[in-house]
Formats: C-alpha cells, structure tokens, sequence
C-alpha cells in the first residue's frame, strides 16, 4: 500500500484523492459531508484534459498530466463529471468533492514525505529536498513526521531542472518553530531566503484583487515567512519552496455546530480588530474578530469571525492589528444561538474581496 491507499481512510487538508479517470483532487478544509470529502481540483491527465495554458503541462511522470488555475478545475469537473459533487449540509449547497465510494486512490502528503527523505535520491530535485530538511529539522528540533509534499513531487510528475518544493507542515506549535527559524535564516543570509523580499517576486504575476494592490500583497506575503527560496548549488538554480500549513489530528474541529445553518445577508465592508489569529494559517482561515466601523453594509452587531477560503488572505493578519475587510456578511443559526461572520470564497464578485493590514 505505502503511500497509496485504498482502505478509505480519514482524510484532512490537502491529502490527495485519485478517481477512477485518474483526476486528482486535494482534500479542502477539515469539515466535510459524511461519507465524502469537499475538494478542490488539481490535476487532470491528457486521456480527459488538454489545457492551452502553458504553464499547465505536468510531464515528468509517466504520463502527462495537466494542473488546473483558478477556477479552471471547478468549471471542468461541474460540466464534465458531475457526479463529483457533495452536498454541504451547513450551506444547504452542493459543492465539488468526491464521496468515498467513488475514491479510487488515496495518497497522503506525509507518507510520501517520509518515502522521498528515506529513499537514495534519484535527481537534483530530490537532493535539494533532503538538504532543505536537513537544515530545517537541526534549526527547528522537529522532525520527519512533521512534514509532508505536496504538488508535482507528491504524484511524482514534477520535473527535476524546474519543479519547485511544495512542502507542508503539521500544527501550530510546529508552525511557530518554523517561522522563527525561517525568519532567522532570511536575516542572517543563511540557504533559505525569502521569496518576497524582493519586488521581483511579483513581476509580470496576473493580479485581478481591485481592493487589495499588487504591493499590498508583497508586503503581507513577505511577513508570512513560509514562503523561502533555496539557492541550489547542484543544479545552480534558486528553488522555490513553500511550507503549507496543515492542522494535526488533534488539532481538529468542527467549524459549524451540528444543525447549524449558514444564511447569505449582503456585501459588507468594514474594520476591525484581530481578537483571535490562532486559525489564521490553515484553510479557512479563521479570525476572531471585534468590529470597529462598518464602511458598507448591514449594521449587525454580532459579527464574531472572518472565514477566508482565499489563499491570498490566509495568515494575513496577527493578534491585536486593525484590518479592513470586504466581503460577504452572513448570518450563522445554530442551535445554540445565532452569529453573523464575514465570509471571503469563490463568489461572483470574488476579486472585489479584500483582508488586509492598515
């Protein structure tokens, strides 16, 4: 079995699931259907899909594959296989996922990770991997175990002279530690640098966020520190590389009680202080939160949280600092009670969203 396993198994955040097409979708949050999964979709092999974008193709595996962009993979799997849909109790809605019947294949991020670390490296990609643990488990104490790959590495289709390392690491004390070393090798020039200190990090990047500048992301990227670039000497090129965020076991909730259910009120923009940030880093990110001032919008005065499903928005904002939000107001009745919450998500004013720093 190793790193692919058909048992279905619990599954959480950004573990990869394999139908029977070969379509591969990543597991998406940590609250899900019985019996299924919310996804999102990642890649499609060229027997279903041919994309023209040129950055799409995934060729270094043994067959091709292609990685879908923004929406692209939602679009596809909604006209072309509708069955991979789950419906979403709190949302009264149905949304891409896959139920476990239909689960052809699981492969999870950690058990790859161990694989790749273990075994002797086959290229210069994998070299580079080893070296960037190495460095990162002396500086942090933590350990193989508390790492896993995802991307092109995980379904081993990446290509070693242009690949980048998509890593992932599990918990929010390992998080911690990890920051504070990566923040300490940024400064003292040590391998691992980080990617957005510099303005070419942005160059030529499509933007489309109307209220939230190209430069107002560079900034906030830049105090996230889990994106590094590693100087390779081997192959003489500077690798990418990105620590995602995924929660431990024990580290998972429920955001929604049994019961409750989630109505949609209207646009809002407002400020507010961060009260809470312990969920900011994972999908979604969650923010406690006390209101300030409501620019636009309903006056409701019960708005405890932001939920951002952005990736642009995650660990956007710390303890104590005042942000401007916009995005959808939504109304949480449970049956304990009722709240209301800021939602940013795929919607049809999607680019018009906006969590940042003032």
């Amino acid at each position: 079995e190793g790193v692919y396993g058909s048992a279905v198994q619990r599954l959480r955040d950004r573990d990869s699931i394999i139908t029977a097409e070969g379509i591969i979708f990543r597991v998406y949050g940590y609250d899900h259907p019985p019996k299924a999964y919310i996804c999102d979709v990642e890649y499609a092999p060229s027997s279903v899909y041919i994309s023209t974008d040129p950055r799409a193709l995934r060729d270094g595996g043994r067959e091709k594959y292609y990685k879908f962009y923004a929406d692209e993979g939602l679009k596809f799997v909604r006209k072309n296989y509708p069955k991979y849909s789950v419906y979403y109790e709190p949302l009264g809605t149905s949304l891409v996922g896959v139920k476990e019947k239909d689960i052809h294949r699981m492969v999870k991020p950690e058990l790859k990770f161990r694989e790749l670390i273990s075994e002797e490296s086959k290229d210069v990609l994998t070299k580079a991997l080893k070296s960037i643990f190495d460095e990162v488990s002396v500086g942090t104490g933590l350990s193989i175990s508390d790492f896993g790959v995802f991307g092109s590495l995980l379904h081993g289709f990446y290509n070693p002279r242009y690949s980048d390392i998509d890593l992932i690491v599990y918990g929010r004390k390992e998080l911690n530690k990890l920051r504070s070393f990566l923040e300490d090798s940024y400064e003292s020039g040590g391998v691992l640098e980080n990617e957005f200190d510099s303005p070419t990090a942005v160059s030529g990047k499509t933007w489309r966020f109307r209220n939230y500048s190209l430069r107002e992301y560079l900034k906030h990227q830049r105090r996230k520190l889990i994106y590094a670039v590693y100087m390779d000497r081997e192959s003489g090129r500077r690798i990418k590389v990105e620590f995602e965020p995924v929660k431990r076991w024990d580290e998972i909730g429920s955001y929604y009680e049994a019961g409750a259910k989630v109505r949609r009120v209207g646009w809002i923009k407002a400020l507010a202080r961060i009260t809470d940030d312990s969920d900011s880093p994972f999908i979604p990110s969650i923010y406690g939160i006390e209101v300030e001032k409501i620019l636009e919008g309903e006056r409701s005065a019960d708005i405890i949280r932001i939920m951002s499903y952005v990736e642009e928005f995650r660990m956007q904002a710390f303890k104590d600092e005042l942000v401007y939000v916009e995005g959808n107001l939504e109304e949480v009745l449970s049956p304990r009670g009722r709240f209301h919450q800021i939602t940013l998500t795929y919607c049809d004013r999607y680019y018009d969203q906006a969590l940042k720093v003032i």
